[in-house]
Parts: structure tokens; sequence; C-alpha cells
């Protein structure tokens, strides 16, 4: 069996990350999406193991200690992480994993696990990454320009992401980002055992 891959896929609020990685998911069961683990209380609707795995701080800092965690970060005075456990039980079953998350984070996963293909979704541009963003009517003109700004510092970093898709058609893109993770299954670096075989068949 081979071993899945893991994709970590980034990109800017209001750009539709989440929209895209939801129809990736629907379209292939293979794949899985690695679910973060919080030491905040789960909020209404919240399942364990879904939304998140919840567990206690002392739980997280063992994790953390034992070198159980992919990448974390603290956050208003919760953490949030990838347990590395659970997703490489994934890959070692044959799932291909989506891991969502910002580029701090990602560039944390790179570096732990280089096998892992990186893609950021980037905005057609950020005039109309704010525009998505005062379409959606949910924050204050300041809040929305704080996101632009956060999202251009994001954007400066997708030229550390193996790739990056353009979402200025949303069809068009979950298309793209499909189809680059066909492509990244031939990338050398995932298929040193392959060559070696090849090499050994002289």
């Amino acid at each position: 069996m081979n071993r899945g891959t893991l994709y970590i896929i980034s990109a800017p609020s209001g750009t539709g990350k989440g929209t895209i990685v939801s129809e990736i998911l629907k379209a292939d069961p293979n794949i899985k999406f690695s679910v973060s683990a919080t030491t905040r209380a789960p909020r209404e609707g919240e399942t364990d193991g879904v939304n998140y795995y919840f567990i206690s701080r002392e739980r997280f800092k063992d994790l953390i200690s034992s070198g159980g965690m992919l990448e974390y970060a603290e956050f208003c005075g919760n953490f949030y992480g990838t347990p590395k456990q659970a997703v490489f039980d994934r890959l070692d079953a044959g799932n291909d994993v989506i891991l969502e998350i910002e580029t701090v984070g990602a560039m944390k996963v790179k570096a732990a696990y280089p096998e892992s293909v990186s893609i950021f979704i980037l905005p057609p541009s950020v005039s109309e990454l704010r525009r998505r963003l005062k379409k959606r009517a949910t924050d204050s003109d300041e809040v929305i320009e704080n996101r632009v700004a956060e999202a251009a510092r994001e954007i400066e970093k997708s030229a550390d992401y193996d790739f990056v898709v353009v979402n200025d058609d949303l069809d068009r893109a979950i298309q793209d980002v499909k189809t680059v993770m066909k492509a990244a299954k031939n990338l050398t670096k995932l298929n040193k055992d392959t060559i070696e075989g090849v090499l050994n068949k002289c």
C-alpha cells in the first residue's frame, strides 16, 4: 500500500478556501481532513473529533514536549495545533490528508514533514478580496481593513509554497486544486522509493 500524501492548503480569509476544500473532500472519499486540537471549550454545536479534538491544557503540553504536534500556536490564552499521530495514521493507511492552516503553521509543517505538498489559494486581487469581505456584511469597515492588511502579509508568504491557485472562478479553482493534487503525486520528493526500485531492477 502506498503512503498517502499530506496536502497543506492556505489562503487569506474570504478567498473561498473552505468551500474549495469541502468540494474536494466530497469528491474523493480517500482524502481526509486533518482535525486540529485545541484547549478551548467546545462551542454550541461543535463535536469532539469533528470540529476539533478538545483536550486539556496539560494534555496539549504533554504532546508538545513529546513531539506529538506537527505545529501549534497559542492564541487568546488557548493552544491550537495539529496532532502528528492522527495525521500519520491516516497517511500510513493510504489516505491523502488535507491540512487547512495559516501560513506560520504551514511553514512549521513543511519543516517537520518535507514530503508534504503546499498549496496557496490566491484572490484575483487585494481589491477583489476587500469587495468579497464587504459583501459578507459580517464585519465593520475597520475589521475588514485589518483582514485585508493581514491577507496582504499572508499573500507575500505564498512564494514559499509549492503551488499557487487563483480563485477568480470557484468551479475552475476547485478543478485547478484537484489537478495540482493529482500532479503532485509525481513530484520527485514523493517518488524516491519508485526511483530506487527502478534502479534496483537494472
